[in-house]
């Protein structure tokens, strides 16, 4: 009986590889004209698209995209939610895994997506170039199998963006200038248009639909600084992924989605044939920040029918925190799905990480427009993250050059306070500007609290961690008492992500199994607050087992 099921096991062993397929791609990223509003703007944009291409993979292949810059930029890729096991050096944040690819040169991202399903999304990595430098990224699963609710009839991308009638690099510039935020966008997109409510505005996002047919809707936050609330006027959803990974049927009328995040919702055709907006307008949790209130809209236009005004959505206040925080504390995960691994119980790392906006003293005689001449500052534990540039932390970690980065990240705020108590939080504004990552041990169980504070203010912050998905055990409002909160945790079905909304004035707390080695960022995905420092990194070393460590960089790895 031993040959036979040897045999047995080699024929599904080469099934499986021969079902496996290398998918490739070019990436022109260079200097594009549009005119989605009232007046031209170059942007630069990818293969003269915006979206740029959509990249479609099945569980287990392999990507290869070669991707030149004809911009006048420094670039890099990041490929937002995909593992790279193994292959950290294609993960793409700049000076984290590589260093950018320079104005005329290219650099081919090769990785493989096995153990993944879902919608994910790949941006520019560098400056504000996201802004317009993103697509959709979907893995399918493989060998046809099913997925584990009714198959729809379509599959329709939705990418909700920002458009700024401006170079988004100047506005950055601008703002880190002054140490204070960035000029409002001029409009938010969906699928690159803003939509006809707008003044000025060319193109609106049509759908059709067949009455009765039920289509998959992969929503992307591609926004820069906005969470979005979204509905369809007269339709509900059933929320049946997030984050590329499977949850229980949650059923809603309103969607919310950080900037980082996709959500995948089921929409059934089910109303009168008539025309109905679909709508995304913002989510603001710090309402004294100035923000643009405006809506972008899309046509969700049934099959032969007239053509009518389409009916437009109420959509939530965009204050609405309550409704916020029951769309993202309802989800739960979907354990009977392929491939779920329940909640590790014994944790080898804990950390506590108080993170949010500060106030540093402008130096060097700038004139900065906070109080006291000072600029906003991001920082965790009272540290500043500040990006190297001679060296990316990858590639001096793996060739062991010292003087790139410590190893000495705090697994606690040096000073315990009432962290979302604005009075309390005003005196710890000074914060260390420096290079401090974090060391974990290969498979160790790592359990992080964030923890949001009101130096400034408080604000809902999207939290990525990249080369891992993460369980969220819990997220409430006020500051975290162990004690009290940990009968809170859902250590049965929890819902998994790789970008954790963490609630205005509260926190979240998530855990994860460290075994992917490399140099991984973690960082608030509001791109306002990258440059500013609120971003950790955090070093998984090798496993004992060549299959468990990170080969050498590919040759053509740009270098600084």
């Amino acid at each position: 009986m031993a040959r036979p099921f040897f045999l047995l096991l080699c024929t599904l062993w080469l099934s499986s590889m021969a079902s496996a397929a290398v998918v490739k791609h070019t990436f022109h990223v260079g200097n594009h004209t549009l005119n989605p509003l009232c007046k031209e703007q170059v942007v630069v944009a990818v293969n003269k698209k915006l979206p740029g291409p959509a990249i479609y993979v099945h569980e287990g292949d392999t990507l290869v995209v070669d991707v030149y810059n004809d911009s006048p930029y420094n670039i890099t890729m990041h490929w937002h939610g995909v593992f790279q096991m193994l292959s950290a050096w294609a993960d793409g944040p700049s000076y984290i895994t590589q260093c950018p690819i320079v104005p005329g040169n290219k650099y081919s991202y090769k990785f493989n997506v096995s153990g993944q399903e879902g919608t994910l999304w790949w941006h520019c990595h560098f400056s504000s170039l996201r802004a317009t430098v993103y697509g959709a990224l979907v893995i399918l699963p493989r060998n046809s199998r099913p997925y584990p609710f009714p198959k729809p009839y379509r599959e329709v991308p939705i990418l909700l963006g920002q458009w700024w009638d401006a170079n988004v690099v100047d506005v950055e510039n601008e703002a880190l200038a002054s140490g204070k935020g960035p000029n409002n966008s001029d409009a938010y997109t969906i699928n690159g248009k803003p939509g006809s409510i707008y003044p000025c505005a060319r193109e609106t996002f049509n759908m059709k639909v067949s009455p009765g047919k039920t289509y998959l809707l992969r929503i992307i936050n591609a926004a820069l600084d906005i969470q979005f609330f979204f509905k369809v006027a007269g339709h509900t959803f059933t929320v049946v992924a997030v984050d590329a990974t499977y949850t229980n049927p949650y059923h809603t009328d309103v969607v919310v989605i950080a900037p980082g995040q996709t959500t995948d919702v089921l929409l059934t055709a089910d109303q009168s044939p008539t025309s109905y907006y679909m709508a995304a307008h913002p989510y603001i949790s710090a309402p004294l920040v100035p923000f643009d209130s405006s809506t972008t809209v899309g046509i969700v236009q049934y099959e032969n029918s007239s053509s009518t005004e389409p009916i437009m959505p109420v959509l939530p206040p965009v204050t609405d925190t309550p409704t916020a925080h029951k769309f993202y504390t309802n989800i739960t995960g979907l354990t009977r799905r392929r491939g779920y691994t329940p909640v590790p119980q014994q944790v080898d790392e804990r950390m506590f990480i108080a993170f949010g906006l500060g106030l540093d003293q402008c130096l060097d005689n700038a004139n900065c427009a906070g109080p006291g001449n000072t600029r906003l500052t991001g920082s965790m534990n009272n540290v500043s993250f500040q990006l190297p540039s001679k060296l990316s932390v990858l590639e001096a970690y793996f060739s062991g050059v010292s003087g790139i980065f410590t190893e000495d990240f705090p697994d606690n705020p040096p000073v315990v306070y009432d962290y979302t108590n604005a009075t309390a939080a005003a005196a710890f504004t000074a914060t260390e500007k420096s290079t401090r990552v974090k060391k974990l041990p290969y498979n160790a169980v790592v359990e992080m609290v964030l923890q949001n504070t009101a130096v400034v203010s408080t604000e809902n912050h999207p939290i990525h961690l990249h080369g891992f998905d993460f369980y969220v055990l819990a997220q409430d409002f006020g500051n975290f008492n162990r004690e009290t909160d940990e009968k809170k945790f859902n250590l049965a079905n929890p819902h998994m992500r790789n970008t954790i909304a963490v609630p205005v004035g509260g926190w979240a707390v998530v855990r994860f199994r460290a075994n992917n080695p490399g140099a991984w960022l973690m960082h608030c995905h509001m791109d306002v607050h990258v440059p500013r420092g609120l971003l950790a990194a955090f070093i998984v070393e090798n496993g004992p087992t060549p299959s468990s460590t990170l080969p050498p960089p590919p040759s053509d790895l740009p270098r600084c």
